[in-house]
């Protein structure tokens, strides 16, 4: 029989503990820092930092790119959530970015961002990362950090196990946290009914190995648990995903204590090479579903979105072998495998301890059969027999393990708020920071890939308390820079981030910043409104639409006068930015737009919608500070009544004639 005051004292004791540990600092602060901290970190005026630090926004949607070791903010990229300030889902050319089988989604909750691989080393191509709420992968262009594809997840909700990829980057893996009825299935159900009619499901959208693009390639339909994280094997691994799972007692309420009732829950280790080859046997089953694929291409400065109709499903039930379960303790939130490739880390946020399994073991005890039972037909491999060791007392509340080039894990400690250095081999402890406070995931450049970058470690924390300026309520997010590269880790650095950062993936500068693109050429924009320069502006009406070709360049628009438009046209401002140089954006907004500005790049083409609401006049101007005589840069439109018979004029610099007006 459930008893769940067994399992309260142990929750309340946890938050009590997390609420001491946030109200004050931990007696070793003092020592935690390094004494020349300030010198690791400064990064001259006009010197580049070492490092691309790319933070999941958490709720904001989107990504943050930071400077390491300065900590310097970089540019934030807009990905699941519209941004006023580039125009993202607002311009005519990215909202069809955000268009999901709910119709237009300008939101979403992005946690875990993952560099694109070869060999299983990042190798600065591609960033992916997942939308939570509205199941969505993303796939940002690090040639022009901006996202470049969207493509959204059926049969899931509460994508949350993802966006982690396979060694060459063949798969992004895409896990549900929320397990429903599937979308070809009445999901008018009772919830209590959720072991009847509620399933799990992982997909593997195959990457294009020379343009990123994506496909949903298969999805693997799961008992109804909840999948926490994952993470590809790699080396003797390779050819294998595993995944934490929670709520294996399938509970649809009160999870804090429904799903705490276990002590052990599960790794699920998956072999996605079999599932590979059973597609290509034509093994798996269509299935029909509605979900939307957004694309964005380069040449046209544009946007689509095609409604996919189909998916191949693999049930595991058909398919022995395809995947085991390996049990533990107990709550699993993280799940991740070393450099090498044979030790997999659970992390079980309620249990005093930090299991190691070992692949070797895991392969051994699959040919033996050791199997201690099943769960729901998945056959569960005996914990002792695929167990490395166990790290005994590290701390409270394990959540993450990232590896550096040495042999040394480090796992984040949620409940005491610190991170803990163990070695692989042998499990000793050597060595513990704190953290303020909190901490969630941790992060080492490379820390999740065959060749780590053994320098620096990023923690990033959940409540910041007494650590930033007081800023009401809500204080900024939190990162902490520590040093790894010695014998004891050393905290270098404070810096608050945007959103709520979850996960993070680095990458040395050099990989990146010499593919940059600084503009697009002129020659090569394929837009369909493009104007290519002043002499082709014109200003078009068909119907109640009207079509304004315009060209922006220090410091003028052209046309910067423009007639004729009438109460209730739809005007598409199509703006030609005809700078090529690097680093000369510049802006267009008009009084009363309900959308937002545009921010245009030397050679690229945008489209602002506006439809005025009254009679009047209206200043357009440039937005970004593009040069001495920025503030020149506008010009005016001229909206008449409906039914008005003023006809379509638009000129640059016309002067003034003179009109008599009477007493």
């Amino acid at each position: 029989m459930k008893n769940p005051t067994k399992i309260l004292p142990v929750v309340l004791a946890g938050l009590s503990l997390t609420a001491t540990m946030v109200g004050c600092k931990p007696k070793t602060a003092g020592t935690a820092t390094a004494t020349d901290a300030a010198s690791k970190v400064y990064v001259a005026p006009g010197k580049y930092d070492e490092l691309y630090n790319f933070v999941s926004g958490g709720f904001s949607g989107q990504v943050a790119v930071y400077g390491l070791p300065s900590g310097r903010l970089l540019r934030v990229i807009p990905v699941f959530s519209q941004d006023p300030e580039k125009g993202w889902g607002y311009s005519e050319e990215t909202i069809p970015m955000l268009n999901t089988s709910h119709g237009f989604v300008p939101w979403d909750d992005s946690h875990h961002p993952e560099l694109s691989q070869t060999n299983g080393e990042v190798d600065g191509r591609w960033l992916f990362i997942n939308g939570n709420n509205t199941p969505r992968v993303a796939r940002l262009d690090l040639k022009t950090f901006r996202t470049a594809e969207i493509i959204e997840i059926p049969n899931s909700s509460g994508n949350h196990s993802s966006a982690f990829t396979t060694p060459n980057s063949e798969y992004v893996v895409a896990g549900t946290r929320f397990s429903v009825p599937m979308d070809n299935e009445n999901g008018d159900v009772p919830i209590n009914t959720y072991k009847q009619n509620f399933k799990g499901n992982v997909s593997f959208l195959s990457v294009d190995p020379q343009h990123g693009n994506m496909k949903i390639a298969f999805q693997i339909m799961l008992p109804g648990v909840d999948f926490d994280l994952a993470h590809s094997g790699k080396g003797p691994s390779d050819g294998w995903f595993f995944f934490s799972c929670y709520n294996t007692e399938r509970a649809h309420t009160l999870l804090e204590v429904n799903a705490s009732e276990k002590d052990k829950d599960f790794i699920m280790a998956l072999n996605w090479k079999m599932a590979e080859q059973l597609i290509k046997e034509g093994k798996g089953k269509k299935q029909a579903v509605n979900y939307a694929h957004n694309t964005w291409d380069e040449a046209s400065h544009s946007a689509k979105s095609v409604m996919e109709k189909e998916v191949t499903v693999l049930d595991y039930k058909d398919y022995p072998g395809l995947v085991y379960l390996m049990p533990c303790p107990k709550s699993p939130h993280g799940c991740d495998v070393s450099p090498s490739g044979e030790y997999i880390v659970g992390s079980g946020k309620l249990a005093a301890l930090v299991p190691v399994f070992s692949f070797a073991k895991m392969q051994s005890a699959i040919s033996a059969k050791n199997f201690e039972g099943d769960y729901q037909g998945i056959p569960v491999l005996k914990y002792e027999d695929v167990l490395h060791g166990e790290v005994k007392k590290p701390g409270l509340g394990p959540l993450h393990t990232e590896f550096d080039d040495k042999g040394n894990a480090y796992t984040s400690m949620f409940v005491s708020s610190e991170i803990v250095k163990w070695r692989l081999s042998d499990l000793k402890i050597l060595d513990r920071i704190p953290t303020y406070y909190s901490i969630g995931h941790l992060h080492i450049p490379g820390g999740d890939s065959k060749k780590p970058y053994g320098k620096y470690m990023v923690a990033y924390n959940k409540i910041t308390k007494d650590r930033y300026l007081p800023t009401g309520p809500e204080l900024a997010q939190s990162a902490q820079l520590i040093d790894i590269s010695g014998d004891k880790m050393k905290l270098l650095l404070d810096y608050p981030t945007i959103g709520e950062p979850h996960y993070a993936q680095s990458i040395v500068a050099e990989k990146v910043k010499g593919n940059s693109l600084k503009f697009f050429k002129l020659e090569e924009n394929k837009h369909p409104y493009k104007t290519m320069g002043e002499k082709e502006t014109k200003v078009v009406r068909e119907g109640n639409k009207v079509h304004v070709y315009a060209t922006a360049i220090r410091s003028h628009f052209a046309p910067d006068n423009i007639e004729g438009i009438r109460v209730g046209d739809e005007v598409y401002f199509h703006i030609t930015n005809l700078e090529q140089d690097w680093d000369i954006p510049h802006g267009f907004a008009v009084k009363g737009a309900n959308t937002a500005e545009l921010l245009i790049m030397p050679g690229e083409t945008t489209t602002l919608k506006w439809k005025p609401e009254k009679a009047g006049m209206y200043p357009m101007y440039c937005t970004d500070f593009c040069s001495a005589l920025h503030q020149e840069m506008q010009g005016y439109v001229r909206v008449s009544p409906a039914g008005s018979n003023v006809p379509i004029k638009f000129s640059l610099n016309q002067k003034d004639s003179t009109v008599a007006v009477a007493d």
